[in-house]
């Protein structure tokens, strides 16, 4: 349906002395002007989060906890600052609650394992929906295959967006646990998550949310979500790759046996028995993701600074700005149209593979995603074997949407 968007009053927001803090945006790709549009993949990094991570390597490398010696102690202090930071960038009610993990998947897989095998047995009833990323499918039909529970999935509407009230019919005695996306990686829909917890919640279900796409674009705030779990990753969040973040209500925590085994994780150990460590450490096995939870909370001040609200308003006009633009396109199909929905345009283009899209494209210097974008099921809803996905952060320019489109036309020149 190609209706066209009421314009958004304009923000004071100055893209441009923003893209000067990210480094990797100045380049050229091909002989031209990089035009980043893959930040649902990963998002680019800014100076303040480059600069922690060598200053860290450069000063302060050490191991963290156990360690007596002085740069032992300023990486701690640094490591568990850091923490303290995810805390309040969250709204999380104590520092404790924040588990520190690989990445979104990691902490999905924490969640599946440690909380599922003592809590799930045949018969009971897990719920995702279609939207799911498969880091948020896989896990749960890993646990439903050891412990007899069994999947089930709430559809979505022809614009990529949940059915509330099959998600309601969907609820009942048998169900154990709910994981639902907070935002679509695909599609970008944003899910009415809080509402969906209180439904889960008047039967005692505890739900866990899928913040990956969720953090770079809006204010979480989990006491408020009443959430049991959230998870997201750094690397999506301005940060680093390689460390993310598990939230979980301490008492939940508390309840939960390790998910993995080794140092850090102990209180003692001897071959009769092994006592663990409390929350968070108990999750916490092994050296941690040290300088990368360190560059993850320069990237949390970077955003305080920057103003995240600001920043969210200034991408929905951009967002505004590139549908109407695409929608322009004959022969152009936008693939989730939700009333509500992040800065994220996955397409299909008549008569042209979406890998060809992106091949013309990255000739120009554009980086944008084809594929199944990791959500097989939500493609096979939408009978596409792939679709093509801008994904714009607050460093993007209406230019750059400009040079999009002249590349997509481009491309349908070439396949005429």
């Amino acid at each position: 349906m190609k209706t066209m968007r009421q314009p958004l009053p304009e923000t004071i927001f100055d893209v441009e002395a923003v893209r000067k803090q990210f480094p990797a945006l100045h380049q050229l790709v091909h002989g031209k002007p990089l035009v980043y549009l893959d930040s649902a993949a990963t998002s680019q990094k800014p100076q303040q989060v480059i600069t922690a991570l060598e200053h860290y390597y450069q000063h302060d490398n050490a191991n963290i906890h156990r360690g007596i010696h002085k740069l032992s102690e300023r990486a701690t202090e640094l490591y568990e600052a850091a923490r303290i930071k995810v805390q309040h960038f969250i709204n999380a009610r104590e520092a404790r609650e924040i588990v520190v993990t690989r990445g979104t998947t990691d902490a999905i897989n924490l969640v599946a394992s440690a909380y599922g095998r003592k809590n799930f047995k045949q018969g009971d009833e897990i719920l995702i929906s279609v939207l799911e990323h498969h880091s948020n499918i896989v896990p749960w039909q890993l646990i439903c295959e050891a412990t007899g529970a069994v999947l089930r999935v709430i559809p979505v509407n022809d614009r990529g967006e949940l059915i509330e009230a099959e998600y309601e019919k969907l609820l009942n005695a048998k169900t154990r646990f709910v994981s639902i996306t907070h935002v679509s990686n695909a599609l970008g829909t944003i899910n009415p998550v809080k509402r969906m917890i209180a439904a889960a919640h008047r039967l005692n279900v505890p739900v866990l949310v899928d913040g990956a796409q969720a953090v770079p674009h809006l204010a979480v705030d989990v006491q408020d979500l009443d959430c049991d779990f959230y998870a997201f990753s750094g690397h999506k969040l301005f940060g680093p790759t390689g460390v993310g973040i598990l939230y979980g209500k301490a008492a939940t925590l508390e309840a939960m046996p390790p998910y993995q085994g080794g140092g850090d994780m102990i209180q003692a150990v001897s071959f009769a028995k092994s006592t663990y460590n409390v929350i968070p450490y108990k999750f916490e096995a092994g050296t941690p993701p040290i300088a990368a939870l360190i560059g993850l909370g320069a990237a949390i001040d970077y955003l305080n600074q920057l103003g995240l609200e600001q920043a969210a308003q200034y991408e929905q006009g951009l967002l505004h700005y590139a549908t109407d633009a695409l929608v322009a396109i004959p022969g152009l199909t936008i693939i989730g149209t939700a009333r509500d929905k992040a800065a994220v345009i996955s397409f299909a283009l008549e008569g042209v593979h979406p890998h060809d899209i992106g091949t013309i494209l990255d000739q120009e210097g554009i980086a944008i995603r084809t594929g199944h974008h990791c959500a097989m099921p939500l493609m096979e809803r939408f009978q596409v074997p792939a679709t093509a996905r801008a994904s714009l952060a607050f460093y993007n320019t209406k230019e750059e949407v400009d040079v999009l489109v002249r590349a997509i036309r481009k491309a349908q020149e070439v396949f005429s």
